[in-house]
């Protein structure tokens, strides 16, 4: 049996994850950081915003693609 808050979120879930994955690609990178520089614009630096825990999350989970997947850039 699925927890209360886990039957609430299936419906809206089609939805939300078109916008929060985890990206496995470089097109799939790409859109998420196209997503993540739109929410920037719309949120700027206001914590308060009900989007603001998406930009975070979303943030996070390109940082890790990027971690796993894009070389350091050294310098010489």
């Amino acid at each position: 049996m699925l927890d209360a808050k886990i039957e609430q979120a299936v419906p809206a879930w089609t939805t939300v994850s078109k916008i929060l994955y985890v990206p496995h690609n470089e097109k799939e990178y790409r859109e998420a950081v196209r997503l993540l520089d739109s929410l920037i614009d719309t949120i700027g630096e206001d914590e308060t915003h009900p989007l603001a825990p998406l930009m975070e999350i979303l943030g996070i989970l390109i940082e890790k693609y990027e971690d796993e997947h894009v070389p350091e850039i050294t310098s010489i």
